[in-house]
């Protein structure tokens, strides 16, 4: 088996990149939604990252074998990331880019928590469950700075907005948990992501038919959003992380996951032109910080430790 290395220079370059891309898709899907619906973007990108990721199998002579019994929790997770993104799109409509890149990465939570009570070797220590409480506070402070149903140009309910993102975070979180509970923890990467992106393009097109958004205008936007989303965030940038995470420390690597909604609020304060209050700032802060602690817990213990015993 291949050891696993620390962080180095290529890795964290590679990190804050796909924390730019992965914080950039609510922005795109929202800068589109006027010409396509959310829910009908992400189904796009779902089923042209499949198609994509299917070819990838196909040149290395990857075989869907379905006989090792994989296919059961693949429904489930494929089920369960499709609820994910329609949360997601669905709550785009009422929410900004900003609020959404923030409550979606609850996610580390609920896979934490999960994890906690399903395997021996994933119990949180005390400084997690501090973790875990810190990014609740934020939630809350972020929660209670505004009224219920304020409303801005950017966003028409934010508080539903809200909401649905927080499902989205634990329609994520559950998916991690299936993964690593079931017969998918043996099975390739590219397996696992073909089960999530069927499962969410059927899901994702169907909530788009039976709710009425259909509709494409191709305008420039519209397109590239599309585009920007198939092919850097479903295919690309997903395989890069998989790629990393086979030759790097899962602990050294979620440490950086904070980054992302951090750079969501920039994204959509700065593109998209959207208010932030002082109360949101100091709620998505403390979920950064949180998501480190949880995410990051190794690391830091072994980095406090190495400097104990130096002395410092």
């Amino acid at each position: 088996m291949q050891e696993r290395k620390g962080i180095d220079g290529r890795a964290f370059g590679m990190m804050v990149v796909l924390c730019m891309i992965w914080a950039f898709q609510q922005i795109a899907i929202k800068a589109a939604a006027f010409d396509v619906a959310p829910v009908l973007q992400i189904a796009i990108r779902s089923g042209v990252a499949a198609v994509l990721v299917a070819l990838l199998m196909a040149w290395r002579r990857e075989p869907l074998n379905l006989s090792d019994g994989s296919w059961r929790p693949g429904l489930l997770v494929g089920a369960l990331f499709g609820l994910e993104f329609v949360f997601l799109g669905e709550g785009l409509r009422y929410t900004t880019a900003s609020h959404m890149a923030v409550f979606l990465y609850t996610a580390p939570f609920v896979a934490a928590i999960g994890l906690h009570w399903r395997l021996p070797e994933e119990k949180l220590a005390a400084a997690q469950w501090f973790g875990i409480l810190v990014a609740f506070i934020g939630i809350v402070v972020a929660f209670a700075g505004r009224e219920a149903g304020e409303a801005t140009p950017a966003a028409s309910n934010m508080l539903l907005g809200d909401l649905l993102g927080l499902l989205a975070g634990a329609a994520w979180g559950a998916t991690t948990v299936v993964i690593r509970c079931t017969r998918l923890s043996h099975t390739s990467a590219t397996k696992t992501l073909l089960y999530q992106l069927i499962g969410g393009f059927i899901i994702l097109y169907a909530a788009a038919l039976f709710s009425g958004q259909l509709g494409f205008r191709p305008t420039p936007i519209a397109v590239s959003s599309v585009l920007f989303q198939c092919i850097a965030v479903a295919f690309i940038s997903f395989l890069a992380w998989f790629w990393l995470l086979r030759n790097y420390l899962a602990s050294r690597l979620g440490v950086f996951s904070f980054m992302t909604p951090l750079f969501g609020i920039f994204f959509g304060v700065w593109l998209l032109d959207e208010p932030l209050d002082t109360s949101f700032l100091i709620g998505a802060v403390l979920v950064a910080i949180g998501i480190v602690l949880v995410s990051g817990y190794a690391w830091l213990r072994q980095f406090l430790q190495r400097r104990t015993q130096a002395g410092v």
